[in-house]
Parts: structure tokens; sequence; C-alpha cells
């Protein structure tokens, strides 16, 4: 059948849109850094902080106006009820508090102060220390308040193991492997600096209760740790495949063998350690004290991001390693490029980015400014992309163990994490640079060239696209007790894919086999309600408003049932105010999911999908009134949520400029489709076309 798409909407509001629209574009070209890039502050929550001065207690590199402004931004995002979440609006959460608890009294403040005793009473009731994750008992087993046998063991003979074998580190997502190497020399050498004071405040005795048992009796404290771990994942896969959560109990009871097995090598690992062979762990010592030096960025950390950071800092710390050392000055010193400080009344504070998004950021708003109608040869278009051909990474990367004969050429996140491109940059820098026209044409030529070949390579075995690495797929490493912290493999995901098709598409290569299979892949992948589970942005709002462009871009009829499942879930799920919200409780509870406050950034991700499917009628009308509503004066948004993931269930982001760029974005196809155009897709501009100027 032939798709009719819904009629315009008014010429009122196409006038509106069109004034919102050029207020934000004049504000995000504002924010324009000199380099040519932007880049918004990434936020997260007070563990960066927390650790951060916890950090620099152990190695006694801290100050008192360390101390003090850390203390003052940690105490100013304590909640009512005396906890920290890991996101706006959600809720307290046990291991956050705790950490903020020990960097709070870390930083002088006493245990009776109300705040500390309001947040002390929030840890009891949650079971107290024996009920946090595995990285904050690292943290109190590094000061002397956690045994370091009653952690679970991560050996550093996992470096011996080949890939072609079970948990080797090639097993992991890349996050997750450079985040464990460093932990297998930290757990294995299990340095120590006691404190005056101890936690005894925060632990729940056991008194025989079946209640008091399960939080604090040690043998069951790592089971319970596994199973909700295990229930994660399991989530996580039924709501990307539509299988709904509802068999929580069965699978429990199906994975006790497998529980009981990997809690067995637990115990093994752990009698293993006492009685290790001299040589072959000093070999294996060596093997990953090596592999950490070898990928440490030019910035002097590791892969952009705060957590193998630090415990790669510990690690060489723990070998012997002087803090005046070559690799670890440039390691403490490159810290401080992600320290954030401002003043407030009560003074300045001090916080820590856990990661920076500055090639993200220029990609988005490249193709954000593209589709509002900024002319190709605009000099700020330009320098974004002079900035970003820059940025591209053609030497190999650890993702060369899975696909060693695709040639390197993409984008990382980060200014500074070569060895780790990601497939999701690559695919928004190439659709951006196949569009602007700069004075390097040949240059630009290859590198959306090179860019193309890399990131379509890195396609998996399934069809679909991972972010970092190509058939990361293995479930060995989620089983661990030792991996509580988030998702920690990298498979493939729809939002991912989407981007890679949409690229595909954008440079003339619909019709390819890639591109095909991806397209399958992603109606393969639709959840039973028409949405897409969204794997790095909140979240099925996310992924629906990412995936229905690049369908439309591929070549899927408008009228195709798909598409319509998606239109309707998407109106289904408008709030009254006109604008889109989801709240992060949907990655673990169902009954959030397409719920919650709107945001603009979410309200920009409907739009998107919306004027990709010709719906220009009443849902995007109100959808364009409520960003025409809700702009600032300046010409952005307001955004007290987050919108951003980074592990599902575990850890989330608040990029500070999406909720901007997508407003952007979306207005800019929207008035686009509503003047008679392409509807957002537009077709690549020849690279052959040469400025004039």
């Amino acid at each position: 059948m032939t798709y009719v798409a819904t009629p315009p909407s008014t010429d009122s509001t196409a006038k509106r849109a069109r004034e919102t629209l050029d207020r934000a574009v004049g504000r995000l070209l504002d924010l324009q850094l000199p380099s040519g890039a932007w880049k918004g502050e990434l936020e997260t929550n007070v563990t960066m902080d927390a650790e951060d001065m916890m950090l620099r207690v152990f190695l006694g590199i801290d100050t008192a106006e360390t101390r003090e402004q850390t203390a003052r931004w940690i105490r100013s995002q304590q909640r009512a009820d005396g906890t920290w979440a890991t996101f706006a609006g959600g809720p307290g959460d046990l291991s956050t508090t705790v950490e903020a608890w020990i960097a709070l009294r870390m930083a002088g403040d006493k245990p009776a102060a109300e705040h500390m005793v309001s947040a002390r009473e929030f840890i009891v009731s949650a079971g107290g220390l024996a009920e946090t994750r595995v990285f904050t008992r690292i943290w109190c087993a590094l000061f002397g308040w956690w045994d370091w046998t009653d952690l679970p063991a991560m050996p550093p003979e996992l470096m011996y193991l080949g890939k072609r074998l079970p948990l080797n580190i090639y097993s992991w997502g890349c996050w997750a492997r450079q985040t464990i190497v460093p932990l297998t020399v930290v757990c294995t050498l299990r340095p120590k600096r006691r404190m005056k004071w101890d936690l005894a405040q925060l632990r729940v005795e056991c008194r025989g209760s079946e209640a008091e048992l399960r939080v604090e009796c040690r043998g069951s404290a790592a089971e319970e740790v596994y199973r909700d771990q295990v229930y994660r994942d399991q989530v996580y896969r039924d709501q990307r495949s539509g299988a709904g959560v509802s068999i929580r109990g069965s699978f429990l009871t199906a994975t006790q063998p497998a529980e009981a097995f990997f809690n067995r090598l637990d115990k093994g690992l752990h009698i293993y350690h006492r009685h290790a062979i001299g040589p072959v762990r000093r070999n294996a010592l060596r093997r990953a004290a090596e592999w950490i030096i070898a990928r440490q960025e030019a910035d002097g950390g590791w892969g952009g991001i705060q957590p193998p950071w630090v415990y790669s800092i510990l690690a060489l710390h723990a070998l012997g390693y002087p803090l005046d050392h070559p690799v670890l000055k440039a390691a403490i010193d490159g810290l401080e490029g992600f320290v954030i400080t401002e003043d407030t009344p009560d003074g300045p504070v001090r916080r820590l980015e856990a990661c920076q998004s500055p090639v993200w950021d220029t990609g988005l708003a490249l193709n954000a400014l593209l589709d509002a109608g900024v002319d190709p040869r605009d000099p700020a278009l330009r320098r974004a992309a002079d900035w970003l051909i820059d940025e591209q990474i053609t030497a190999p990367g650890d993702w060369v163990e899975q696909r060693p004969k695709v040639p390197p050429g993409g984008w990382a996140f980060e200014y500074a994490n070569g060895n780790y491109p990601d497939t999701d940059d690559s695919a928004i820098i190439v659709m951006g640079l196949a569009r602007v026209i700069t004075t390097r044409g040949p240059v630009q030529e290859q590198a959306v060239s090179r860019g193309t070949a890399w990131t379509a390579g890195m396609q998996s075995k399934d069809g679909g696209w991972g972010a970092f690495d190509a058939d990361n797929t293995s479930n060995w490493p989620a089983k661990l007790p030792f991996c509580d912290f988030g998702a920690v493999t990298d498979p493939p995901s729809a939002d991912v894919t989407a981007h890679v098709v949409e690229m595909l598409a954008a440079v003339g290569r619909s019709r390819g086999a890639r591109c095909k299979r991806g397209v399958q892949w992603l109606l393969d992948h639709q959840e039973s309600d028409g949405s897409w589970f969204g794997r790095w942005g909140a979240n099925h709002v996310y992924g629906t408003g990412v995936v229905v462009p690049a369908l439309i871009a591929a070549g899927v009829d408008p009228g195709a049932g798909s598409i319509r499942a998606a239109v309707h879930w998407l109106e289904d799920h408008q709030n009254t105010d006109g604008g889109w919200g989801e709240d992060l409780r949907s990655y673990d509870d169902p009954a959030w999911i397409g719920r919650g406050d709107s945001t603009p950034s979410q309200t920009a991700w409907a739009l998107m999908a919306l004027v990709a499917a010709g719906e220009l009628g009443t849902s995007l009308q109100r959808g364009m009134d409520h960003l025409a509503e809700t702009q600032l004066p300046e010409g952005s948004w307001a955004e007290d949520r987050f919108t951003g993931t980074g592990f599902p269930g575990d850890f989330y982001i608040a990029y500070h400029l999406y909720r901007l760029i997508f407003p952007v974005w979306a207005l800019g196809r929207a008035t686009q489709a509503l003047r008679g155009g392409e509807q957002g897709n537009r077709p690549s501009l020849s690279l052959t076309a040469k400025a004039t100027s």
C-alpha cells in the first residue's frame, strides 16, 4: 500500500517553530569553542567525587582545599532523605551513599552531624556495607574497613587466557577490560592505608533473624549480588527482545546451578591466591602492568573514563611505581583536566567529570546545524569539520582482536582515547562530514571513506553493531560474582545499529548487504509494543527516536507495520504538555517505559521519529509547541533530568548539550518537512564541490 502522510501543521506552527529554531541555532553557535569543537559538561553522580577524594587520601596527595571543595559539592547533592542517588530524581542508592559518607568523613565531617546521621540511617536500613557493590567494598578494603579475603577473586593470571578461551580479557567490553586488568593487580597485591577511624556505624550485625542474615552474613552477600546482577542482565535482554520481566522467579531457579559453579570457582581462586606459583604470578602481574602502560592515553588517562584511570593509578602504585614516575605523574596531572570548579553562595565547589564528550558533542552539533539549514560552507561548520578530521584515529586499537582485517578510521568519544574508537561516534561524524563543504576536499573525502569502511567493518555476525567491539557477546563475564558494576559486554544495540544504518544510507550504501542486514536486525529487535530499547540513551523514547529515521533513510516504507507501530507507541506516550519523557527507572521497572517528565532532548527524539515517518499533524505540532513554550530567553532549554545512559540500571549521564543540540536537530528537520522538504533525511552533498573561499 502507498502511505499517505498526515497533513502538515498550520503555518503559524511552522513560523513559531522557525523562530524557536533560530534562537536555538544562535545559542549553539555561540557555544562553539575556538578550536571548532563543542563540549558540554558530562554530569554523573557523586561517586566520581567521593572516589577522587579517596584516591587522593590513599596516595597522600589530598589537600585541605581539595577536601573542602569536594565535600561542599557532595553535601550540596544530598537529598532530603539523607541519600545520594545515581541520577536526578531517582531513588537513593546504597553504594553511592556509602561512598559519599566516607568522603565527607575524610573531609572532617563529624558522624554526629545531622546530614551524616540521616545518611547512616539509610545505609543501615538498606543492609549496611555488606550490601554495597564490589567496587565500594574494594575502596573499603584499601583503607582496612573490609577484609580482602571477603571480596570475589579476580587473579592477574587472566592475562594468560587466549582470545578463544572464556573469560579472556577481550571477552569483556572495552570499559570493563580496562577496569578489570588493573583491578586484578590491586586485588592481588591488596594494598592498605589504615585510617584512624572505622566504619562500624555502617555495619549491620548478625543477630540470627532471616533478614539480618541476608544482609550481613558474608557467605550470602556475594550470592545476593550475583543473583541481582544476573537478573538485571536478563531484564536487559528481555526488554530488548520484548519478552518482558515476569520470569524472574523461574529464571533465578534455572540459574542456580550456574551460580553454584561460579561460587565454587570463586572459592577455588581464593585458594589459588594463597598458593599461587611465584614465577607464574609475577609474570602475570608483569603482563598486566605492561598492558596497562601500553594503553595510557596522551592526556595521561585510560580510555578517557574515570574507572580505569583511577584503578590503573592504584595498580601501578601497588606495583611500586613512585608517584613521580612519568606514567603516574602524567596520570595524576591529567585528572585535573576532568575537574570542574565553580563558585557558589556557600563557597567554591570541585567536581569530577566521569568522562568528556567533545567528539560526540561536535558530531551531533554539526549534523543538527546542517539540518537546521545552516550553510554547509559556513565558517563555523568548516571549523567543526576540520577539528573532527584531525581527531580521526588511523592507528589500530583493541578492536583488531575481533576484526584484524578492518582498516582503522574511526573516532572516539573523548579528546584522547586512541585505543577505543566507537561506531556510534563514527557514524554520526561521517554523516556530518559527508555534507559539510570545506577547503580540504581530498582530505575530507579520505576521512569519510576511512570512517565509513571502519564503521561498516565493525558489524557483528548477527547483523547489528555494538559500540566498541564486534561480536562482544560472551555471557561468561557477567556470571562472575565480581561483576556487579553494570554492563560488562558490548553486544549490538538498536540505537548504535540505527546510527550506522542511517550513515550507510547517507553515503549511498542503503542497498548494500551490510545495510540490509542492519535493517533486518532492527526489525527483528523491535519490541512487542512497537518501540525499541535504548542502550545509550533513556530509553525506549531514545531507541525509537533513533531507529525510525534510520529505517526510513534506508528505504523502509513509512506505511510499513513496524513504522506504524512505532508511531502509535510514540503518540500513546506523549505527555499532556505535548512533550515526551522517560524516567531512567524504566531500565529496572517496565511500568516506567515511556513514562516520565517531559524533557527537551527526549521530546526532540520523538519529533525526529515522527518527522521521518511523515507524521506532520497534531502530535508533531504539540511537540514543537512544547519546545517553543519551554525555551529559555537565551535560546536553550532547562533539563534537570538525566537522559543519557552509561550502564542500564547502574550508571546514568546528563549531557548538558543534549538539551540544546537535539531540539535544534528535531526542529530543523521538522521545519524543513513542513516546507515540503525531505523530512530530515537529506542526501549527502557531493564532496567534490569546492568551497569558493
